[in-house]
């Protein structure tokens, strides 16, 4: 299979000086119902845990929305033609996690996380801001490939000379702060991906040998990015970290796949993912055990230990049924230490229901859409590849989190986007948030009059998603 081919007509461009929808006014709309559904569920906790609404839940709604007008504001000055669903959508994931989070604290008072919570979530929005109001085009970063893959293997070998927290390394604790520095370095490789694949298309999909039915590459050329994949796998394996190695193969993948459109590279990744974590898990006492717990989540029950947290995660969702018990009315925090980060996603499951679950589900898939959306509307192939990179890396996290909390797939330590505790976690997110938002702005931006009447031949981008 060829290349995907980007000379085939788009649509009918606008003619010249016809300038496309910004749509700012319905993202104003779509993010003023994400702050009330937030504060209507803030609220709905309250009352169901204390009788009545919380005392300070009209300053949550206003610190929330004052954190979306100043987010939309520079969206509105310095991207008005970004797609209009990318910040809403992650303003209502965040809100609905903060909530789900003070709701646990609720049974935890010895626990509180929800402040803590906030002010990285404010954080978030404050480095989102910073980021759409200075890159002004998402074609700079392409410049600093090889100072993003460097900084990101720095930020993964750090954890190793730290203690292990709860049976991985990849925390950084300094007195009372701590962080997961792979949560930065995936946005990172995400740049050098992209950079790197862009600059070699041709060589990609078209030279090289060809065996049975897969043309591969020549070693010149792809293996420069396989020793740096092979190189942060190796890292996160000795930081025994299974989600993050996932995450990072499965973005290889991914933007391989993309950037050839050969589909032989996604079963080749399969296999290689399978035989990997088949080999990891056999070996490695903190995954094996894992992967023990996974293949039978009740053995614990029937030992007489009483169930552990994946079948407690288990017990959550089927006491939630269609409806859900409504919120702050379940049990989930009897899953223990991990409920809020790991776990918290069985919370939603419990008290939200089937329903609320599929909701949520919807939003990511969204959101997800509108990211590659984004990045097909361009000809531009960094731009194409960062975007595509980006919005994959937040469909692999939810995935793997949801598949682990569910029993599908063995449980991984990873935070689902926007809605578990952790600061790292969703100030990554507000920043890949920013990213798409500049990409989508140039993909939905109108076409300069010498590219429109046909100066280079063609247009420079696909008008999609408009």
């Amino acid at each position: 299979m060829t290349a995907p081919r980007t000379t085939d007509a788009p649509p009918a461009a606008p003619p010249p000086g016809v300038r496309g929808p910004k749509r700012r006014g319905v993202e104003l709309v779509l993010l003023l119902g994400a702050v009330l559904i937030s504060v209507c569920g803030y609220a709905e906790v309250g009352f169901a845990h204390d009788g009545a609404v919380p005392p300070d839940a009209a300053r949550y709604g206003a610190g929330l929305g004052l954190l979306a007008l100043l987010a939309h504001l520079a969206v509105r000055f310095r991207a008005p033609y970004a797609d209009p669903l990318l910040l809403p959508i992650a303003l209502l994931l965040n809100g609905l996690g903060l909530v789900l989070i003070y709701r646990l604290d609720l049974e935890t008072p010895h626990d509180l996380a929800a402040t803590t919570q906030l002010v990285w979530s404010t954080l978030g929005v404050a480095l989102f801001i910073v980021v759409v109001l200075v890159l002004r085009d998402h074609r700079a970063l392409q410049g600093y490939a090889y100072v993003s893959v460097a900084a990101a293997l720095a930020l993964m070998i750090l954890p190793i000379f730290f203690p292990a927290v709860n049976g991985a390394r990849i925390w950084i604790r300094i007195g009372g702060l701590s962080f997961q520095p792979g949560e930065f370095a995936k946005i990172l490789l995400a740049v050098f991906f992209a950079a790197y694949l862009s600059a070699n298309l041709s060589a990609l999909a078209y030279a090289g040998r060809r065996i049975w039915k897969f043309q591969f590459p020549t070693w010149r050329v792809l293996g420069p990015i396989v020793a740096i994949w092979l190189l942060s796998v190796g890292v996160l394996v000795l930081e025994r970290d299974l989600g993050t190695s996932l995450l990072f193969f499965g973005l290889f993948v991914i933007m391989l796949y993309v950037a050839t459109g050969r589909t032989g590279w996604i079963a080749i990744g399969l296999l290689l993912a399978a035989a990997g974590a088949f080999l990891i898990g056999s070996v490695e006492p903190h995954v094996h055990g894992r992967v023990e717990d996974w293949l039978d989540p009740y053995a614990s029950i029937r030992a007489g230990h009483g169930p552990g947290q994946l079948a407690q995660s288990l017990f959550a969702f089927a006491a939630g049924g269609m409806l859900g018990t409504g919120l702050g009315l379940g049990h989930s925090v009897l899953i223990g230490f991990a409920a809020k980060s790991d776990f918290i996603l069985a919370t939603a499951g419990e008290e939200l229901g089937l329903v609320g679950l599929t909701a949520l589900f919807l939003l990511y898939a969204l959101f997800v859409a509108r990211g590659y959306r984004a990045g097909l509307a361009l000809r531009d192939p960094f731009g194409r590849l960062l975007a595509v990179g980006l919005a994959s890396i937040v469909a692999l996290q939810v995935f793997v989190i949801a598949g682990g909390v569910m029993g599908l797939i063995p449980l991984t330590g990873m935070a689902m986007p926007f809605l578990a505790q952790g600061g790292s976690s969703v100030v990554t997110n507000w920043v890949i948030v920013a990213l798409l938002i500049r990409v989508s702005d140039s993909a939905r931006a109108p076409l300069p009059e010498a590219a429109e009447t046909g100066e280079t031949g063609e247009p420079a981008r696909v008008e999609a998603g408009r």
